[in-house]
């Protein structure tokens, strides 16, 4: 176990503020103003906003943000598409940018260092979850980025669409010298939610993985089981995407139309094919089209949709004792071997830039499905068009 992977190090903690080291750190039990781009209502449009950062506690560390993903669950969740949240706020849960400051008892952490931060900023650090590195498994709950209670500040926590950020240094990961950032944002969320359950399962060479979905999540999955050696076909609703598919080194891909009497194209020739099927949609849909595609103790895998899953009957599950399971995001060291691994693999989202004033068209285009492949905001682009 390499010092990256510290699930039991910060368990004893006693959060008092003390002395700080780095560049203009933050008055002791006093906020500091930082730009961010939030929705002020539900549905409401993303535009620029005040927020307030917490002081620094002895250990946090403060981000200068630099780039930012756009997820799809962030447009879920300001459009309130999963149950009612609150307002304002400041989504955005894939994110790097340069340590600023950081608190008396970090280690791991200077300033100048680059960092990220994913789906969580804390959690209870002492629960057997915590203790094994599971984090976001948290018995007592994990403290997501945006949108949940703030145990350590006031209000809720404020995401990444933001110039700067201060967080528990156990929920920051470091970014190796030379990744390129604005394709490594992606990796704090895409990338962990899908090698994650690789990881779980272990997929490998030799084995047949289908990806449902090839958006931001989806076409992640493509590239992680391809650099995996597995077989890899991709199930997808829109044809135009099928060149990028193969370009990304699919196998096979196939075109579904989920409202079709026959949804799946040659389903009784995919049979029993698949060790591991993965999910990625974020709305409900039927999968009982898809089961019987499992092989015989194959895993269908969902980190897409967290409503309700449609389709599913007890024999479909029986016959050939197929598994039907959920996974989500992943613990803090696995989320450090993730980076290190695409950094060092050169396995990189495929993005589009741009300008914090155009994510409320961002979203439009995400669920009109014209993004190829993430959206990731440049925040610094933000910093230069206010000075």
């Amino acid at each position: 176990m390499t010092e990256t992977f510290f699930p039991e190090k910060f368990a004893d903690r006693v959060d008092t503020a003390g002395p700080l080291i780095g560049t203009a750190p933050a008055a002791a039990g006093r906020t500091t103003p930082a730009q961010a781009w939030g929705a002020q209502r539900e549905n409401g449009p993303i535009a620029p906003m005040p927020i307030q950062r917490r002081a620094l506690l002895p250990d946090d560390v403060a981000i200068d943000v630099l780039y930012c993903g756009v997820c799809h669950s962030d447009i879920h969740m300001v459009r309130g598409e999963w149950g009612a949240q609150p307002f304002p706020m400041v989504p955005g849960h894939e994110f790097v940018g340069r340590v600023t400051a950081v608190g008396r008892d970090v280690t791991r952490f200077a300033p100048g260092d680059i960092a990220g931060v994913g789906c969580m900023v804390d959690s209870c650090c002492a629960c057997d979850n915590c203790m094994a590195g599971l984090e976001q498994y948290c018995t007592n709950g994990a403290t997501l980025t945006y949108a949940s209670p703030d145990t350590r500040g006031p209000g809720q926590t404020m995401g990444g669409y933001s110039e700067r950020i201060v967080v528990r240094d156990r929920f920051a990961v470091k970014i190796p010298d030379g990744a390129d950032l604005a394709t490594t944002a992606p990796l704090l969320c895409s990338g962990i939610t899908t090698f994650s359950p690789m990881q779980h399962w272990r997929l490998g060479s030799g084995q047949r993985f289908a990806v449902i979905g090839l958006g931001g999540l989806g076409h992640m999955a493509l590239k992680l089981a391809v650099h995996r050696g597995a077989e890899t076909t991709v199930f997808t609703t829109s044809a135009d995407k099928a060149k990028d598919a193969y370009a990304m080194g699919a196998t096979d891909v196939v075109v579904w139309h989920p409202t079709a009497n026959d949804p799946i194209p040659l389903a009784k020739e995919l049979a029993n094919r698949f060790d591991f099927m993965l999910s990625t949609i974020p709305s409900p849909y039927d999968l009982a089209p898809f089961l019987p595609l499992i092989r015989r103790d194959g895993a269908f895998v969902n980190v897409g949709a967290p409503g309700l899953i449609g389709g599913v009957t007890g024999g479909a599950l029986w016959d050939q004792r197929r598994s039907l399971v959920g996974s989500c995001i992943g613990g803090m060291p696995e989320t450090q071997e993730l980076v290190d691994y695409c950094c060092a693999n050169a396995i990189r989202p495929q993005i589009e830039l741009i300008h914090p004033d155009d994510i409320t068209q961002a979203y439009l285009r995400v669920e009109n499905k014209e993004v190829r492949y993430r959206f990731v905001i440049d925040l610094a682009a933000g910093k230069t068009a206010q000075a």
